[in-house]
């Protein structure tokens, strides 16, 4: 399994960014995919999630969406009216044999390698 994160870079507070992780390599019909971020100094947190059976969620606020395309080869993250403290790393990671999301990294078997997002003020 290939994950590829894209769509990072350097936005002002207030401005929205797009990120899309490309997956490649699976054929498992069950899994979970999900976003992660990491910020210089913290632990890596969970953002949001989409599993196979149509489960989606968030996990921090509102500002941030997830979506896939409809061969589901493509997951996205949408992050509206993004602010200083958004500033980190995304990743994407997968579950292959899911049915549920989690925000936990021990349970992602998979990682892209990250795409860094940059708030200024």
């Amino acid at each position: 399994v290939q994950l590829v994160e894209s769509g990072g870079g350097l936005v002002q507070a207030g401005g929205s960014l797009r990120l899309a992780c490309t997956v490649s390599g699976f054929s498992f019909d069950d899994y979970a995919i999900g976003w992660f971020r990491q910020a210089p100094g913290k632990k890596r947190e969970g953002v949001s999630c989409l599993s196979s059976t149509g489960e989606s969620t968030t996990y921090i606020d509102g500002r941030f969406t997830i979506s896939t395309d409809g061969a589901k080869k493509s997951v996205y993250l949408q992050m509206n009216s993004l602010k200083p403290e958004d500033t980190a790393v995304y990743y994407c990671a997968y579950i292959r044999l899911a049915t549920k999301c989690s925000p936990w990294v021990a349970e992602y078997d998979y990682w892209g390698r990250g795409t860094q997002v940059t708030v200024s003020p």
